[in-house]
């Protein structure tokens, strides 16, 4: 399983920084956040080291989201949010893929998201869906 030696998720996953563990699997682990938006707020992440989603095998990635969706059920939240960033410009704050399980108690606590939508070119979008669709 990768790991860095810098990585402050990895020390947590070792043991080297304590944490509020929640669940911990065979390769996932799960803990409250130390600077949260809300009450209840918890990262879900990978035991295998890797900056972007893309870094991270399947079977590493299987249990993410089945253990973020535990947190909110237990949690008590009624409406929240599922966070997944990959890189600095997408708010990415540390170099080790996580997902936020972030209750939305009100309007001022929790996350607060703008939606900067664009007018959409229907040619261009085809030509994307083409694109991608090869995939």
């Amino acid at each position: 399983m990768a790991s860095s030696a810098t990585c402050i998720f990895c020390k947590i996953v070792k043991g080297e920084i304590p944490c509020f563990k929640l669940v911990e699997t065979e390769k996932t682990l799960a803990f409250l956040d130390i600077q949260p938006l809300s009450r209840g707020h918890a990262l879900v992440i990978p035991k295998h080291h890797g900056e972007k989603l893309a870094d991270i095998p399947d079977d590493s990635l299987a249990e993410l989201l089945p253990i973020a969706k535990k947190l909110a059920i237990a949690s008590g939240a009624v409406d929240y949010n599922i966070l997944q960033n990959n890189g600095k410009l997408a708010h990415q704050e540390v170099g080790h893929v996580h997902v936020h399980m972030i209750p939305k108690p009100n309007e001022k606590e929790g996350l607060i998201v703008g939606w900067p939508q664009q007018a959409t070119d229907m040619e261009a979008l085809k030509k994307l869906h083409a694109e991608i669709k090869k995939l």
